[in-house]
């Protein structure tokens, strides 16, 4: 099986929705725990290394880039 990276949902947003009203009310802590327990859930779900894999190093690639584009903004606003 290969990363899927186009939604598989019907409504998007309502699958975005629900990830954010699940985390509302929470403490930083908390969401952080709430996130890695739905990672561990879904990544058990499903059930490939090597999708799971993919899926780390492209949310980690995601991460990198975003943090580049705020330091050149940053650089941009000096």
């Amino acid at each position: 099986m290969a990363l899927s990276t186009s939604s598989n949902f019907a409504k998007p947003d309502d699958a975005f929705r629900a990830i954010v009203e699940a985390h509302r009310g929470l403490s930083d802590a908390q969401s952080a725990d709430l996130d890695a327990a739905l990672v561990l859930i879904l990544a058990n779900h499903i059930g490939d290394i090597d999708v799971l894999r993919e899926a780390i190093a492209l949310a980690q690639r995601r991460m990198v880039d975003a943090s580049q584009q705020q330091q050149q903004q940053q650089q941009q606003q000096q």
